[in-house]
Formats: C-alpha cells, structure tokens, sequence
C-alpha cells in the first residue's frame, strides 16, 4: 500500500475522535465497562486500513470526474472509518468462530478478554468469559460502526443510497461467515465437484464483497455516482475481492508466520474448506483423499503434518490453479476499468491498490 496515501492518518483521527466520544459517554458505566470499551479500542489498532482506502478511491473516482477540485469531507472519512470499525467486529467474531488465538501478532480479542479474566482475579471459568465476552464486543464494534456511519450521513443528500448498501454489506458478510462455517460440517455430505463452486461463493460473500467491491461502491455512491459508475467500481471490484480472498486462502496454508501473525498453516488446523482444498481433493486418488479428508481440521496438527499437506496441495497442482485464478481476476477487474467514466488519476491508483491486495505476503 501506497504510504503517501492520506487515508491511514485521516482514519485515525476521526477514529481518536469518536472513540473519545464513546469514552466521555460511557463514563456513568463504570471500570468494568471503561475496560471493556478499551478492548473494544484496542481491536482498532494496526491493520492495512484496506476498507476504507478502497472507500476513499472509490469517492474519489467519481467525485472528481465530475469536479476536479472536490475535497474529502469529514462526513466521507467517518464513512471510512466506520467500514474499519466494521471490519474489526468482523474480525473479532471470525476469531472467535475459527477458535484463533491471534490477530496480526497479538492475542485476539477472546483471548485477551480472558487474560484480563486471570489478571483480575475474578472467580469462574476465564475462557467462557473471554468468548461470552467477545461476542457482545464483536456487536458492540457493529454498533459503533452503525452509529458513525448514521452521524455521517445527516443530511447527506446521497444517504438512502449509501444506507443501503452498507445493509447490504452487512447481511452479505453476515451469511458468507455462516456459510463458511457451514461447509466446514456440510461438504460430506455434497458431490465433490460442487466443493470448489461452494467455496467460491463463501468468498465472494464473506470477502469478496464486503473487503473491496462494497466499500468502492460506497464511496463511488458518496461521491454521487451514477449507474455506469457505479457499475464500474462493481465490475471492477467484485474480481478484485475474488482475487483478495483467494490470496488470503493461499496464505492461511503458505503464509509466513512472522508475516501474517497467525501460525504457518492456521487454515489446515481450522478445517477451512477452501477453493484450494477443494482443487486438492478434485486430483487426489480415495486413499490420499480420505486422508486429506482425516487431517483437515486437527487442531493438533504438528509443523511436520502442515508440511506434508502443504506438499499434497502443491503437488496437486492446486496451487499453481488457484494463482492462474487470481491472475484471471485480476485482468478481468483491470479490463473494467478500460473506458470507464472516471478520474484518470483515480483509476491509477485503484489499480495500484488491485496489485497491492492480491500481490502480498500478509
């Protein structure tokens, strides 16, 4: 990602903003809960503000296409930072759901709950607090997400369409992570060639979507985009997001641990049943499949297991399948933007943030 972008900083000071305001107004609830917003803020730190660096291009496209000196508005950045608010609720109960205990290098948000559990003395059992916990601050983060993005858009004139469509991201994200979950216990039971047709559609929902087509869409329709435009950013973002999450699948077994934050291999001990796990299986003979099949989804997996299957994947050939494809998308997404009524400038940039999600180590 680009460092001369204004985005990182932009968000971080509306973020200081709004989370002083929570504080100020939460005051009367006590240090238990002062100590529970506090994690709630601490899900805030880090990350590669990708949501609203998409949001930002995508207003930017449009806005300025239409007047070259439009200037971002405080409304636009709380729009921003709302979706990285988002982002981390999301983020906390995806932890909570694949049983991760890290995020980006640090404890996730259930772990450090119930560390704060034992550190505090408190009597019963510190993990049923750490998840009972996480749960309400994974909603907490979707509320503070939905009270900004609400203050932002008072008398917005595009604010029915923005509305909608952050709706719309929510419920896409909401049933791609049930169906993720769901594939987990419901591939036995459904024809082998559908795996890797199931596993697209859980990424297109649950990533695709909401990481990059969305937030595009959100701040083309906030800079007053119309139908082609808006068109466009879809076109353009829906393969991007493909790319995104498909890239983010090959890391979860590949990945570097002292890169990503998470162990080498978390997918495979997490049971993730992914398009390359579903290619995998495609070129497998029974035995090595039932194996396969066996393994997935130990969370005792040793690092001599997680090499042999990170083997088994590459010498199926799903690897090299899985980088033809998000190759392909990337070239379909750079096709959309071929002719599009958009600023040139804008445009440069969108594609340098296609490069910088899909070309990535972490």
């Amino acid at each position: 990602m680009s460092s001369s972008s204004p985005v990182p900083d932009a968000v971080a000071a509306h973020l200081d903003r709004f989370l002083a305001r929570m504080r100020d107004e939460s005051m009367e609830y006590g240090p238990d809960a002062a100590s529970f917003l506090s994690a709630a803020a601490a899900t805030l730190d880090g990350g590669k503000r990708l949501r609203a660096r998409f949001c930002h291009a995508g207003w930017r496209a449009v806005a300025r296409f239409h007047d070259r000196d439009a200037t971002e508005s405080d409304a636009l950045w709380d729009i921003c930072t709302a979706l990285e608010i988002f982002q981390s609720a999301a983020l906390v109960h995806d932890d909570l759901i694949d049983n991760s205990d890290t995020r980006r290098g640090r404890p996730a948000a259930h772990r450090a709950l119930e560390a704060s559990h034992r550190a505090a003395g408190w009597s019963g059992d510190a993990e049923a607090f750490g998840r009972a916990s996480a749960i309400l601050l994974g909603d907490l983060l979707v509320a503070w997400s939905d009270d900004l993005l609400e203050s932002a858009l008072e008398g917005q004139p595009q604010a029915l369409t923005v509305r909608s469509e952050y709706a719309r991201m929510r419920r896409d994200v909401t049933t791609g992570q049930f169906l993720d979950i769901a594939e987990e216990s419901a591939w036995s039971v459904n024809d082998g060639g559908l795996h890797a047709e199931r596993a697209l559609r859980v990424a297109s929902l649950k990533s695709a979507r909401y990481s990059i087509e969305q937030p595009l869409v959100l701040g083309g329709a906030f800079g007053g985009a119309d139908a082609d435009q808006m068109s466009a950013l879809r076109r353009f973002g829906h393969p991007v997001g493909m790319a995104f999450q498909l890239r983010d699948d090959v890391l979860g077994v590949f990945g570097d641990a002292s890169v990503t934050g998470k162990p080498a291999g978390d997918d495979l001990r997490e049971g993730k049943r992914t398009v390359l796990i579903a290619l995998t299986r495609q070129t497998l003979d029974a035995s090595a499949r039932n194996l396969l099949d066996e393994m997935l989804g130990d969370t005792e997996l040793t690092p001599q297991q997680v090499s042999f299957l990170q083997a088994t994947i590459t010498d199926s050939g799903a690897l090299e399948q899985v980088e033809a494809m998000i190759a392909d998308y990337a070239r379909e997404a750079d096709r959309a933007l071929s002719g599009a009524r958009l600023d040139n400038a804008a445009v440069g940039e969108l594609r340098e943030l296609a490069r910088a999600a899909t070309v990535r180590s972490s």
